[in-house]
C-alpha cells in the first residue's frame, strides 16, 4: 500500500508517543527521538516496523517522539497513524490488532 498523506497519532504526553507517518521512497525508515532509546529504542523500531508491515506499508518515513509508551500505545497509535495516511479510518483493520 502506499502512503496518501501525511499522517499524526499521539501526543507528547507522559507515557504516550507521537507518530507521524509521510511518504517515503527506501523502506521503513525511522527518527526515533526518546529518553529511554538506550534502554528501548530497539523495541520500539520493532513494533512499530512490524506494525507498518502489517499494513503493507513498504516506503515509509517515521517520526516518533516517545514519552515512556508501552508497546501496546505504540502499536495502537501506529496503527491509527497508518489508517490516517491511507484515509481508511472508516475501515477498522481487524486483522492488523
Amino acid at each position: 500500500m502506499e502512503i496518501k498523506q501525511t499522517a499524526l497519532a499521539g501526543t507528547v504526553e507522559s507515557s504516550d508517543i507521537q507518530i507521524m507517518l509521510s511518504k517515503g521512497n527506501d523502506g521503513i525508515q525511522i527518527d526515533l527521538e526518546s529518553d529511554v532509546e538506550k534502554q528501548f529504542g530497539k523495541q520500539i523500531r520493532q513494533v512499530i516496523t512490524q506494525t507498518l508491515q502489517a499494513f503493507e506499508l513498504t516506503d515509509v518515513k517515521v517520526k516518533a517522539v516517545d514519552k515512556g509508551a508501552l508497546d501496546c500505545v505504540i502499536k495502537a497509535r501506529t496503527i491509527a497513524a497508518a489508517q490516517r495516511a491511507l484515509s481508511t479510518q472508516d475501515q477498522p483493520a481487524w486483522e492488523v490488532l
